[in-house]
């Protein structure tokens, strides 16, 4: 039986306990705890924030992606800037309060031509706006925060440095981590995450990643099962687990308190409820496609995606019952960062 002072007192908890907590045969107990947590800290709101997937180049060639470069089945798009800032525009009318500008490590769609989206996304709108792009100079970094950019979202996937640089060829835990330190430095509102059920991850390494995130202080923390992608290295691994995935759902709530934490398309598509069972389990945000749909299916990051056929009001009507289903509130604010440093 895990402790009730961990649940509100906010006391800390060791790696052991992490790790037992991770490996319990049921885990009920922390999950009513997160929720608990959740409506404590966040109420009964539930953040939505419009995505739009505006390219699916990318330099890298991680083992576990759908966009990996060496991936020559998949056929490549790169929305103009006048179809994001549109997009942008669309998710506003749809009620949303954030974007988030996503896109693989994409050399093609510069970071001038991201100076401007950004900019007029943000005269046009005034959202609040996510960029989801991968690692950038501090330069780069500095110049998208000038013109509107509010927060950055960048995953590290796993904290095991042997892992992560096995997954990632050519790429270093230290660079992503220092990557993310950068942004914090220059004010950006920090989010990042990691990924459940990697082939040779541990359940220590899955303890080892919340306690690098609780140390980190984030301001939102992503999570979602791994899916393997036919186009891969490790298109014969086996699927994360739901139910590992919830638990650690959960205990990003525990660990990190007042953390903003997604409840994943990627859950959703490995589950009919699994994003339902997230926002029971801790979570407090949702990310509903504005991708205009002629992209939607290109983005295959790993497959049997959901929502990739389906227009933006759809999505947004979708959410919506999804949220006053569980008895939850729309959240009308922008859902900036609910730690003490920052003015929300």
């Amino acid at each position: 039986m895990l402790k009730n002072q961990h649940a509100v007192k906010g006391m800390r908890w060791s790696k052991q306990e992490l790790v037992e907590a991770l490996a319990a045969e049921n885990g009920r107990d922390i999950f009513k705890k997160a929720d608990l947590l959740r409506e404590a800290v966040c109420g009964d709101e539930v953040h939505r924030r419009g995505l739009i997937e505006f390219s699916n180049y990318c330099a890298r060639n991680c083992h576990y992606c759908g966009l990996r470069r060496d991936n020559s089945k998949l056929t490549r798009y790169r929305m103009s800037e006048d179809e994001i800032v549109e997009s942008a525009q669309n998710a506003k009318k749809l009620g949303y309060r954030t974007v988030v500008l996503q896109s693989g490590e994409d050399g093609g769609f510069t970071t001038d031509a991201l100076c401007r989206t950004v900019e007029k996304i943000k005269q046009k709108t005034n959202l609040a706006i996510t960029l989801s792009v991968g690692e950038k100079t501090k330069n780069e970094f500095r110049r998208l925060k000038s013109t509107g950019s509010d927060r950055y979202l960048m995953r590290f996937e796993t904290s095991n440095r042997g892992l992560y640089e096995r997954l990632r060829p050519g790429a270093s835990l230290d660079t992503r981590l220092e990557n993310l330190k950068v942004l914090r430095e220059l004010g950006y509102q920090v989010g990042s995450g990691c990924m459940i059920g990697l082939p040779g991850q541990t359940l220590e390494d899955l303890a080892d990643d919340l306690l690098l995130m609780e140390k980190m202080d984030l301001d939102m923390v992503g999570v979602g099962p791994f899916i393997p992608h036919p186009e891969t290295p490790l298109k014969n691994s086996p699927r994360g687990d739901l139910k590992l995935t919830l638990k650690f759902v959960a205990l990003v709530r525990l660990v990190t308190r007042n953390t903003h934490i997604p409840a994943t398309t990627a859950l959703g598509s490995i589950h009919p409820f699994g994003r339902q069972m997230a926002l029971e389990r801790g979570a407090n945000v949702l990310m509903p496609n504005v991708t205009p749909e002629k992209y939607r299916k290109f983005y295959e990051i790993y497959p049997n995606k959901i929502c990739i056929t389906e227009k933006p009001s759809d999505c947004a009507g979708c959410v919506g019952s999804m949220i006053h289903s569980l008895g939850r509130k729309i959240a009308k604010g922008y859902g900036h960062s609910l730690k003490q440093r920052r003015e929300a």
